[in-house]
């Protein structure tokens, strides 16, 4: 039994079938087989952005009786890259994003998400930036997210992307979103994210 991240081989890559079969208790993710390490419990400012974030998100999709649903990390999302076959075994792309939101509900399971999901939200810090930005834009790209957005709490800046219909992630425009700005939001019809209220609070 693994019960401690130091009894694995970070050099190797590894599967679903064995992330499930880990006992410890740090939140790691698993990119194309190779593990990565979370940052350190995430800051106040950090957790509070990520509250906002939902919490806007929420009252959304409660007004709107929305069939989507949204779900703050840890939240477990596997995405089985084409053209592998949906089995633990196969799987080799178990992530925790800080925000998730999923339209199609029958990819949620006991175990989190299976599949892409249509919107996800990373919030950089020092310790993920680097992968935000280029390990999880091109996996998401590729997993076939609609709707990717980075959001930078020191430059309280967003940067929204959507894929295109050749499936290329193109941003939403040249700039990014600024204080007090509203992102619309593509899988959200009429919804936009109000960047005054995200950056401007207490």
């Amino acid at each position: 039994m693994i019960t401690s991240i130091s009894q694995l081989d970070l050099s190797k890559k590894y599967t679903y079938a064995d992330y499930l079969t880990w006992q410890f208790e740090e939140v790691v993710e698993l990119i194309r087989g190779k593990i990565f390490r979370m940052s350190p419990a995430p800051s106040p400012a950090h957790q509070w952005m990520s509250a906002e974030l939902h919490y806007q998100i929420m009252d959304y999709l409660r007004d709107k009786k929305a069939t989507c649903k949204a779900f703050a990390a840890p939240f477990d999302v596997r995405l089985p890259l084409p053209p592998q076959q949906q089995t633990p075994e196969k799987i080799d792309t178990v992530v925790q994003p800080d925000i998730s939101i999923v339209c199609d509900l029958s990819k949620i399971d006991q175990q989190g998400c299976q599949g892409p999901p249509d919107w996800i939200i990373e919030i950089l810090s020092k310790g993920t930036a680097s992968k935000d930005l280029t390990e999880k834009y091109n996996l998401y790209e590729h997993a076939g997210v609609r709707e990717y957005w980075i959001v930078h709490p020191d430059e309280q800046t967003i940067i929204p992307y959507r894929l295109d219909s050749e499936g290329t992630y193109q941003l939403l425009r040249k700039t990014p979103f600024v204080y007090p700005e509203k992102v619309p939001v593509g899988v959200l019809e009429g919804f936009a994210m109000d960047l005054g209220e995200l950056f401007g609070g207490d």
